[in-house]
């Protein structure tokens, strides 16, 4: 019998936060890299279920499955329940670049009311209601790693980011949220 690699999900088990912040890992989801030009939206939206959005900073959703706008012709698509994301692409029949990156990123859902606080502590943009409002989404920095950071409700975000950078990304994230607690 051959030996067999079982991989341990990153993150597997913390939890984090503070009296006004938790830190949860999220589950286990589908996520594609998808890259089209704009006449190319509205065939890949009805092969998704759900609009892409063309407008800086927004994001659709349909169900467990979002897309995020990240520039102006990238999505990051996520599928909560993890669905074939890209089988749903083959059947576009239209010129998109999509790739499965469901193993690359892990996701750490920051809630509560110092979710922002948090945040604020190594994200340089102002996460203010009224200029990042829910269903905001856009490719960030935090600390020194990149993320795509997703407002899903008014105390609580979706932090994306390499599997590789989650370990500091969740440390620098429980630090900020005991900061925040004082």
């Amino acid at each position: 019998m051959a030996d067999v690699a079982i991989r341990k999900p990153a993150l597997a088990g913390r939890l984090g936060g503070s009296a006004v912040v938790r830190l949860t890992t999220a589950p286990t989801a589908s996520r594609v890299a998808l890259r089209a030009p704009a006449e190319s939206l509205a065939a890949i939206s009805s092969a998704l279920g759900l609009a892409l959005p063309d407008v800086p900073k927004t994001s659709g959703r349909a169900g467990a499955r979002s897309a995020l706008w990240i520039g102006p012709d990238e999505w990051l698509v996520i599928d909560e329940a993890g669905a074939d994301l890209m089988a749903a692409l083959s059947g576009a029949g239209t010129l998109h670049s999509a790739t499965d990156v469901s193993h690359r990123n892990v996701a750490i859902i920051v809630s509560g009311p110092g979710a922002g606080a948090t945040l604020s502590a190594g994200c340089p943009q102002d996460l203010s209601l009224s200029s990042f409002p829910i269903g905001a989404a856009s490719r960030t920095i935090f600390g020194k790693a990149e993320i795509v950071l997703f407002r899903t409700e008014e105390d609580t975000f979706r932090v994306e980011c390499w599997r590789s950078f989650s370990d500091y990304v969740f440390g620098l994230l429980n630090e900020a949220a005991e900061d925040a607690g004082h």
